[in-house]
């Protein structure tokens, strides 16, 4: 069955950078645009990034200029590099793909996340 698996997060200092990744399985990889989602407890989660089957991509607001998302279609990576984080940016992540036939809903199932902290 499909499963995302996050890793990468941390605790960082204000300004600092982090490299997340989701391992992907169970599913076609390239046939799908994946997404990064953000949540703070509390609070609904909230999409950050996505990268399409050609590779185009597209970013929150709060994120863009800082965050760039990639693919792997060899190794089924879905990447996302954090630069000049900042304390909003905390949150956990999760990596989703977005359903076909849908403008970017993301599939009923959800990984484990990675936790960012951005603290000094």
């Amino acid at each position: 069955q499909v499963q995302f698996v996050e890793s990468g997060g941390g605790l960082v200092q204000p300004g600092g950078s982090l490299r997340l990744s989701c391992a992907v399985s169970g599913i076609i990889f390239r046939l799908f645009d994946w997404v990064w989602y953000r949540q703070v407890p509390g609070n609904q989660r909230e999409l950050v990034a996505r990268v399409s089957t050609t590779n185009s991509t597209n970013y929150a607001d709060s994120v863009k200029g800082r965050f760039t998302i990639s693919r792997d279609g060899v190794k089924k990576l879905v990447h996302l590099q954090m630069t000049e984080l900042k304390p909003e940016d905390t949150a956990v992540y999760y990596c989703n793909l977005v359903r076909p036939g849908t403008v970017s809903d993301p599939l009923n199932y959800w990984g484990q996340g990675t936790q960012v902290t951005v603290s000094s």
